[in-house]
């Protein structure tokens, strides 16, 4: 029975490794990386996604990423109109600045930066966005306690497996109970990257317009009230516009709706934008009506907000306990 019993508390330390490493490369999953080649001169324009001791992670309007260190001889500074602008140290750089990055490939595949520029009120902007972000140390402190629960959860069956009556077939029942449990934890962790769709809410606009009405402000206020009450949620959102008018200039005003939904939701409800996919303008396609009714044309100058939970997270981990000899659990 001891080595059972032994064997048990060994799964229960694999249980609890598997968590940790598990949920960690889920929220360390990003976009592909592109490498640069060495020696070519590169001006890459994008938000930054991600920052590091050596530099940033930035992600183009095409949503590739490139990883970008800063030389130490860099100059960073502000845009000004009269080519001056203020100077920066490299701490100023925080996550969702927008900035322009000049530079060269270096023998990694990242960009050797030399040049970063970018205007004050993206900073400010920043700033206040980055100051509600909630800290990768409460994500950390999380899995920390999940793992602690799962540890309890393996204390209790060995206790079970104490009490019972019948030796080696209590303690075999235990063991069996427990390897349950793990293939149950292994399951959730599968499933950290699967999003299932919550819901999806639509808000239109006017004519050439990508202003926000009282309307669709209450219905994105709903949104996130909402997603505010989730874990592990992600908000989608697409942009979309009627046939009236040019198919490129319909392709900009979508983007510019999706972008007023987006900008609503950060400065309006605090959505940290790690929640937020980045958003896309779709133009006149996949519209939902017929273009050439004015009904119709009113129902595709849309934005759809789709509501997606991680399954992994919002599911519960059974664990079942075994009966004894004459029945009781």
């Amino acid at each position: 029975m001891k080595t059972k019993l032994k064997a048990i508390r060994f799964s229960a330390s694999l249980v609890a490794l598997s968590m940790i490493l598990g949920i960690g490369v889920v929220l360390a999953q990003d976009n592909p990386v592109r490498s640069l080649v060495n020696g070519q001169k590169y001006e890459i324009e994008g938000t930054v996604v991600a920052t590091s001791d050596e530099g940033f992670l930035l992600r183009d309007e095409t949503g590739n990423d490139t990883r970008v260190i800063i030389s130490p001889n860099a100059s960073i500074k502000s845009n000004s109109f009269w080519g001056g602008g203020d100077r920066y140290p490299a701490s100023s750089i925080i996550r969702g600045l927008k900035l322009e990055v000049d530079g060269r490939g270096e023998s990694s595949g990242a960009l050797a930066a030399t040049k970063i520029r970018f205007d004050k009120s993206d900073l400010e902007t920043a700033q206040s966005i980055d100051s509600r972000v909630t800290p990768a140390e409460e994500r950390i402190t999380a899995t920390e306690q999940n793992a602690e629960r799962m540890s309890g959860q393996i204390d209790e069956l060995m206790a079970i497996s104490n009490a019972a009556r019948g030796g080696a077939k209590a303690a075999q029942d235990t063991a069996d109970a427990a390897i349950a449990g793990v293939n149950a934890t292994n399951r959730r962790i599968s499933s950290m990257d699967e999003y299932v769709v919550q819901s999806t809410s639509t808000v239109n606009f006017k004519v050439n317009s990508y202003k926000l009405s009282p309307e669709a402000m209450a219905e994105l206020d709903t949104v996130a009230a909402t997603a505010l009450t989730l874990r592990g949620y992600v908000l989608e959102v697409q942009g979309f516009a009627s046939s009236d008018g040019s198919a490129q200039k319909n392709k900009v005003l979508s983007d510019r709706r999706a972008q007023a939904v987006i900008d609503y939701l950060v400065m309006t409800h605090n959505i940290p934008l790690r929640r937020i996919g980045r958003g896309y303008g779709y133009g006149e396609t996949n519209p939902v009506a017929d273009n050439s009714t004015l009904e119709g044309r009113q129902q595709n100058r849309r934005v759809e907000v789709k509501l997606l939970v991680n399954r992994g997270i919002n599911q519960n981990v059974e664990v079942r306990t075994t009966a004894d000899n004459d029945g009781t659990k």
